[in-house]
């Protein structure tokens, strides 16, 4: 597809996809015909979460009122000329501009249409995991489960040599794993910190954006320090304070635990230093960063400004 004829598809997706037209209380007043408001309701409500029954609907309000020629039936026409436009497209190809709209409902419903006929097709499958990272990121977690799912099948088959009609939306095989494995290590921070943990480290094995990507080291940071750091520490609790003298070995895997919580919040704000993250972000990461620091180091934080500019000359540790 040429550069220009995906502008318009786009167009064509956004007109689709529009949820408002003037004023349903201006139209109340303006048709007097009890049926024909009803069924221009039902028409405007399912143009953003159902289009399919949309255009349905739209088919059954030119059939009976498209002599009319008011504005309301002129905009049903353009309505269904654009969708009927936008269904000449293959899915895939309507599958990812849903994505960049961010309508992810349209997304997963489509996404599911096209692996209920191709089950094992790797490129949807990239494509959705993407689409539920996406709209997690935009507080969105509805999809989390069912993208993690997508995240799992697509890894796998890749590391067991399958190749996709196209790496899009990424630039090939590494760049797809390493972010397949970061989407996965985010998908899973709320409840599998393990899995989120050791898909974070293993995004960063990738030449990839991933390994400079602030983001990666600030969920790592907080994998670990919900995970099994928060685990340990309230299981080892005495009068407010982890009370290990008894169990060396415990006090030695919290302290590995504690040392890997300081150093991804350490990453993130070592890479935070250009690119769009906000001050506000990156003042979190480093008041966290900080407290961690000062309960490690008997309450003083002398050093931390020099393990911050230097901890990216260092690997990142592996999970103790």
């Amino acid at each position: 597809m040429r550069p220009h004829d995906t502008k318009i598809l786009k167009l064509i997706v956004a007109t689709i996809f529009a949820l408002v037209i003037g004023s349903f209380t201006a139209l109340a007043q303006e048709i007097n015909d009890p049926v024909k408001l009803e069924i221009f309701n039902r028409f405007a409500a399912n143009r953003g979460p159902h289009p399919e029954t949309a255009y349905q609907i739209a088919k059954e309000y030119l059939q009976k009122y498209q002599k009319d020629n008011d504005k309301y039936t002129q905009y049903v026409e353009k309505w269904v000329s654009i969708h009927e436009r936008y269904e000449s497209y293959d899915p895939k190809t309507r599958l990812s501009l849903l994505i960049n709209i961010k309508n992810f409902a349209g997304a997963f419903r489509l996404g599911a249409q096209i692996l209920e006929k191709e089950p094992d097709d790797l490129s949807t499958q990239i494509a959705l995991a993407d689409a539920g990272y996406r709209a997690g990121v935009n507080k969105d977690e509805r999809y989390n489960t069912e993208a993690l799912g997508y995240a799992r099948k697509a890894i796998e088959a890749i590391e067991n040599g399958k190749t996709p009609t196209a790496w899009t939306p990424f630039k090939g095989k590494e760049d797809a794993l390493a972010n397949l494995y970061y989407t996965k290590g985010f998908l899973a921070l709320q409840t599998n910190a393990d899995e989120s943990i050791d898909s974070l480290l293993k995004a960063t094995k990738y030449e990839s954006e991933i390994r400079r990507n602030p983001l990666t080291y600030y969920f790592l940071a907080v994998a670990y320090e919900t995970g099994p750091y928060k685990k340990m520490a309230d299981t080892y609790r005495f009068d407010g304070k982890p009370d290990l003298s008894e169990n060396p070995a415990a006090l030695e895997r919290l302290n590995a635990l504690l040392d890997r919580v300081i150093d991804a919040y350490a990453r993130a704000i070592a890479t935070s230093d250009k690119g769009p993250w906000t001050a506000q972000g990156r003042d979190e990461w480093m008041n966290a960063m900080t407290a961690y620091y000062k309960y490690q180091h008997n309450g003083s934080d002398k050093g931390k400004a020099e393990f911050i500019a230097n901890v990216l000359q260092s690997p990142l540790p592996s999970k103790p």
